[in-house]
């Protein structure tokens, strides 16, 4: 079963956050950025519970070539994408913004 790919409205937000930065480094490695990251999250719904939780019920994907990982739940038949944030944050500020997320606070 696949599953439906849905987006917090934070998680724009975090990818143009990126996007920028990276950007900034190389023109066009913004662009190849966001292409790596919408791939790597058009692949979650064919196989949602391959990947392991991390945080309650927040599973991780890692991106490929940049060092960001997407956060994400499944939900019924959703899979629900959280955040967007770069691997060298600390693992509890990303669970107190995955868990505000979820209460659908800031």
């Amino acid at each position: 079963m696949t599953h439906v790919l849905s987006f917090r409205p934070e998680v724009e937000e975090d990818a143009i956050g990126g996007y920028g930065w990276y950007q900034e480094k190389a023109t066009g490695l913004g662009d190849e950025f966001l292409r790596v990251f919408y791939t790597c999250a058009q692949e979650i719904p064919r196989n949602p519970f391959l990947y392991r939780k991390i945080y309650k019920d927040f599973r991780r994907t890692l991106l490929r070539r940049f060092p960001y990982a997407i956060y994400f739940r499944i939900e019924d038949d959703k899979v629900v994408v959280f955040g967007l944030f770069h691997c060298a944050r600390n693992p509890v500020i990303i669970q107190n913004i995955l868990r505000d997320r979820q209460q659908g606070g800031p």
